[in-house]
């Protein structure tokens, strides 16, 4: 039973390693919706909650700094939630339901790292003691 937490670690953190890898790949796309988005900066941004969602994700499944990972993906995920997902500002309800379910999808996920910032990343972890 030991390696159920590694399996949650990496279906946790999978999600972010992708996502903050594709904030370098698709750079200038992602920059023109946080833009969109009235985001100040948003170049910058992007790059920064780019590193954040690599590092958070990768601290994570590796077990490593869990917790400053953890803490990483919260500081991420709750602004980004009413930033970029604010579901009440849209008037087409198809368009409504869709920013919904990213900001439920981003307020439950900053609820798993919590979890990691209490319990730390568990066994089979790089490290073995958390801070």
């Amino acid at each position: 039973m030991d390696f159920v937490p590694l399996i949650g670690r990496i279906l946790f953190s999978v999600i972010f390693i992708m996502n903050g890898l594709n904030h370098f790949t698709s750079l200038g796309d992602m920059t023109a919706y946080a833009e969109a988005m009235g985001v100040p900066l948003p170049t910058l941004a992007v790059i920064i909650t780019g590193i954040m969602m690599l590092l958070g994700g990768l601290s994570i499944l590796l077990g490593y700094k869990a917790k400053i990972g953890a803490i990483l993906l919260v500081v991420f995920l709750i602004p980004t939630a009413f930033i970029m997902h604010s579901f009440w500002a849209f008037d087409d309800p198809q368009r409504a339901q869709v920013e919904m379910a990213q900001f439920l999808k981003n307020i439950a996920m900053a609820g798993g790292a919590l979890f990691f910032l209490y319990f730390g990343s568990g066994p089979k972890s790089i490290e073995k003691k958390e801070e």
